[in-house]
């Protein structure tokens, strides 16, 4: 494959590249990268948040280079800055220790053992004496430290910002000086520590790093980051069963998200995905692949057809009752707006009242709550119609007469 093409392969999922004919010029190189990524170990469990960087990781694995995962258990105990607005409680040797262990067993899920080094960056920075960490200190300045977003808003609002909060971008900087990475990866939020390891790697004379950021994966709330602390994500080391259920519970809008960041499929078949419910096709339907490709991954095809098995029959004996009324709604093109196929089902007495009940969350397909106004039920479809706890009917859309 040209250089060409692998940096559009490269590119993919990514929210940018500095600098990317610095990258290009690498891989024309012909020899094995570096490709780095630090990972605190703030929680004991990697979620699909993570996967979304560590997918990047083994796509460099793919393409013959090496992987250094770096475990943070150094700069753990300082305690990451990033992103907040105030300062962050260190963690305990004892948690670092137990969390890292973790990491360790579950990055192998993803990523190839054979091209991937494992490293902890207290390896290095136990060995730093307070001289050496003032050398450190010396290649940066206060002025480019509070030129950071987080820190400038902390600066302005006169909150508090401890001085050693200026020592993790400087440590995580070190790192790419001691690993010689020439590439790190790091999610948006991570941008500015990057960019210190770029400056720092100059100053000891060595060639900048190329920086890639991926973007953050949103959680199940479809609002805020990812994050275990915040209850809305999904673990890789989760049970088929609680993953399937899980992804299902994904918007509609935000599957796409999942599946721009997630998925291996190729980009036109998430294109012909798009253009299958564009056309009518239920996104539920669309889901349970998704679904499904997730659980194949972390655990195999065969937990992931029964987790879907499950998840339906769930539904079908938990939810809704044994016999239920059979309604069948003509189309009058290729399909029935939602409204309409609810107020035409007798589900309600008026399309706006259907497209009320659309926006107060409480209309569901097939089990799956529908926020989609506008969905267009296509000519075919047999479909399982909830309005509230009560109201249900097996809805049938058929072709008019032409």
């Amino acid at each position: 494959m040209k250089s060409q093409d692998l940096l559009a392969e490269l590119r993919r999922g990514t929210e940018e590249i500095l600098v990317e004919d610095e990258l290009l010029e690498r891989l024309d190189s012909g020899r094995t990268l570096r490709i780095k990524a630090g990972f605190d170990p703030t929680a004991p469990d990697l979620h699909l948040g993570h996967t979304v960087l560590i997918n990047k990781l083994r796509q460099f694995q793919d393409l013959g280079h090496e992987v250094y995962f770096l475990i943070g258990d150094f700069t753990g105990m300082i305690g990451d800055p990033s992103g907040k607005n105030v300062t962050r409680k260190p963690l305990t040797p004892e948690a670092v220790a137990e969390n890292a262990a973790t990491y360790k067993e579950q990055v192998f899920r993803i990523l190839d053992p054979d091209r991937t080094r494992v490293v902890f960056n207290s390896d290095w920075m136990n060995r730093f004496s307070a001289a050496d960490l003032i050398q450190l200190a010396a290649r940066h300045t206060v002025a480019r430290m509070l030129e950071r977003d987080d820190f400038q808003k902390r600066y302005a609002a006169q909150q508090s910002i401890a001085i050693h909060e200026f020592l993790y971008p400087l440590i995580q900087g070190y790192d790419s000086v001691e690993l010689q990475a020439d590439v790190e990866l790091g999610g948006t939020d991570q941008k500015f520590n990057l960019l210190v390891g770029r400056q720092l790697q100059a100053s000891y004379g060595q060639t900048p790093q190329v920086v890639m950021t991926v973007p953050i994966l949103e959680g199940l709330d479809g609002v805020q980051k990812m994050s275990k602390s915040l209850g809305n994500y999904i673990g890789i080391q989760d049970s088929p069963d609680d993953m399937f259920g899980k992804i299902m519970s994904v918007s509609d809008e935000l599957m796409w998200r999942y599946f721009d960041l997630l998925s291996f499929r190729p980009l036109g078949e998430l294109q012909n995905l798009r253009a299958e419910v564009a056309q009518g096709a239920n996104p539920r339907d669309i889901k349970f692949q998704l679904a499904e490709e997730l659980i194949t991954r972390f655990h195999d095809a065969a937990a992931a057809n029964a987790a879907r098995e499950a998840f339906v029959a769930r539904f079908r004996q938990g939810v809704l009752p044994d016999e239920l009324p059979e309604k069948t709604v003509v189309a009058e093109g290729d399909g029935v707006p939602l409204p309409t196929l609810l107020r035409l089902s007798g589900l309600v007495q008026s399309s706006s009242e259907g497209m009320r009940m659309i926006g107060q969350g409480a209309v569901r397909i097939d089990g799956e709550r529908v926020e989609d106004r506008g969905l267009l039920l296509a000519v075919g479809s047999e479909v399982v119609v909830q309005v509230g706890k009560r109201r249900v009917a097996r809805v049938s859309v058929v072709a008019g007469s032409s």
